[in-house]
């Protein structure tokens, strides 16, 4: 066991030595004794290395010739600057020549403040082994705050955090659509359970209004309809973003409301928490019903007002998005599993098609999936080999529409210093086998199986497709569209389980009923249980 666990940490080790890379982007950490602030800084890691720790990092007195530029040592006291980082403007002459004017007046570092795009610093390569000290641009604004926090006397440190492509936030995306994808599964079995009840019970009047909130699939047609509109939808926000994105944001705030509303009060049921109503005219109103729409509303209105707000929103987003995918899946019925196979496929192929297919008929090489998805910021910060840029002022913020899961990198320290960092999911990877999950959760209920074999091989699929999904994302670099692999998992594994269990035929034409008829019949007579159909498997 001992070898074992060393062989464990070990593999663990080299993966994480493999998944580190370098990257232009640095912290500068300010303090005065009291204080500490972090900034965002930009170095060449080829040319001028930083340390990868606070703790191994050097202090340095800090010293303001600003707005001297420092392109020769005119004006400048050598005993004044020995010893200490320079903080001179960027200008009039290149990066070489501030840092070997800074070298030779005896300072130990040099940052360079820009009112413009901060970019990685590099000059001819005959330069780069005559300069020896530190070497980074920071943003002036960024100069100007830590003056007014910390006064003159100021000590920093330059540190570059190692980048990992493997993220802690991996996990807790992955743990997101496990959950989600359940959750809305297990609720969907749950309420055909209790309208199956309410029809043994002789409730068909409130089946029928129980079935009026959910929208079934049960043609070729309808599915087919149903991803051409996907489709138009997608193409159209393409080429219409600033206009159709507003109306889009209205369209989630309303629905995620709705849906956060559906969410917690079947919580409260499930809990037992009653209702208190009292009447007006005649007219019965709950008390819970209006409390919980209160803070529904209030949650949408908050994310609706503060949605570009980087820092914190995306926790709202996800719990709004978290409710919306529930709901969908509890009201979104797919009738049977040739249903499932026809929707899955399409929208596999309209996955594969918009991400890989369309960045060679778009201007920018940008997928029109990731373009819509993103927005403006679709071509992420931008680069050119191993040089970076960073806006030196506050950007408008470019509205996003709400369709997509975001968590931020929490390892990247030094890029969140300059922009913040997302990992994003979309609902569509969620929702979308998350439909065929919930039908294997109905299912379960129509043949009494009660250990919920088709529900939990369905979503252990899930969650080995998503675990490719990561992987071959990390391996690769680039985005992926996730329904490439999720689709044939779940698919690929719902069938040999019904395959196994000798029940493929009633798998693959669901519901023994008409679904527009309102009167229903379970596939097993009442009383028969999943024993009696085979539980070989």
């Amino acid at each position: 066991m001992e070898v074992k666990g060393a062989f464990i940490v070990a593999f663990l080790s080299v993966i994480s030595l493999i998944s580190q890379v370098n990257c232009q982007e640095a912290v500068l950490h300010i303090s005065n004794g009291s204080l500490a602030r972090d900034y965002c800084i930009v170095y060449n890691h080829s040319w001028t290395p930083l340390p990868e720790t606070l703790n191994t990092a050097v202090a340095y007195p800090l010293v303001s010739l600003v707005p001297t530029l420092l392109c020769d040592a005119s004006g400048v006291q050598p005993d004044v600057v020995k010893g200490k980082a320079l903080v001179v403007m960027r200008g009039s002459c290149d990066f070489s020549q501030k840092a070997l004017v800074a070298q030779n007046l005896g300072a130990t570092a040099l940052l360079i403040a820009s009112n413009t795009t901060l970019i990685t610093p590099s000059t001819n390569e005959s330069e780069y082994p005559k300069v020896h000290i530190p070497l980074a641009l920071m943003r002036y604004r960024d100069f100007l705050a830590a003056k007014q926090v910390f006064g003159e006397g100021m000590e920093v440190k330059l540190y570059a955090p190692p980048y990992s492509k493997i993220d802690p936030n991996i996990a807790v995306m992955l743990l997101i659509a496990i959950v989600t994808v359940a959750l809305g599964g297990y609720w969907s079995g749950a309420c055909e359970r209790e309208r199956l009840n309410s029809y043994a019970a002789g409730g068909g009047e409130g089946e029928h209004k129980a079935d009026s909130s959910r929208v079934f699939l049960y043609s070729t047609l309808n599915v087919v309809i149903f991803v051409i509109l996907m489709c138009g939808m997608l193409v159209l926000m393409y080429y219409f973003y600033n206009i159709l994105v507003y109306i889009i944001i209205a369209i989630f705030c309303f629905a995620s409301a709705s849906a956060l509303f559906s969410c917690l009060d079947a919580v409260m049921d499930k809990i037992g928490c009653g209702t208190l109503s009292f009447s007006v005219k005649n007219k019965s109103f709950s008390v819970r019903s209006i409390l919980l729409a209160a803070v529904c509303i209030s949650v949408a209105v908050v994310w609706g007002v503060y949605r570009n707000e980087d820092r914190w929103i995306w926790i709202l987003q996800n719990l709004l998005g978290f409710a919306f995918c529930l709901n969908f899946m509890k009201t979104i019925t797919l009738s049977n599993f040739k249903i499932c196979v026809i929707l899955l496929s399409l929208l596999l192929l309209y996955d594969v098609f918009f991400v890989f297919i369309t960045p060679f008929f778009t201007k920018n090489g940008v997928s029109i999936m990731v373009q819509v998805a993103l927005g403006p910021d679709a071509a992420g910060e931008k680069t050119q080999g191993n040089m970076v840029e960073i806006p030196a002022e506050p950007q408008a913020p470019s509205e996003k529409i709400p369709v997509v899961m975001r968590v931020p990198r929490f390892s990247a320290w030094a890029q969140n210093l300059c922009g913040m960092q997302f990992s994003i999911l979309g609902y569509g990877d969620i929702i979308v086998p998350g439909l065929l999950v919930a039908y294997c959760s109905r299912f379960d209920v129509w043949i009494n199986s009660r250990k919920k074999i088709y529900f939990l091989s369905c979503c252990f699929a899930y969650f080995l497709g998503m675990v490719l999904t990561f992987a071959v994302m990390l391996l690769s670099g680039m985005g992926q569209p996730a329904l490439l692999y999720l689709v044939p998992f779940t698919l690929i594994t719902s069938a040999i389980v019904a395959g196994c269990r000798g029940e493929m035929r009633q798998f693959w034409t669901g519901t023994t009923y008409e679904v527009l008829d309102s009167s229903r019949e379970p596939l097993l007579p009442e009383g028969r249980t999943d024993r009696a159909v085979g539980e070989s498997c």
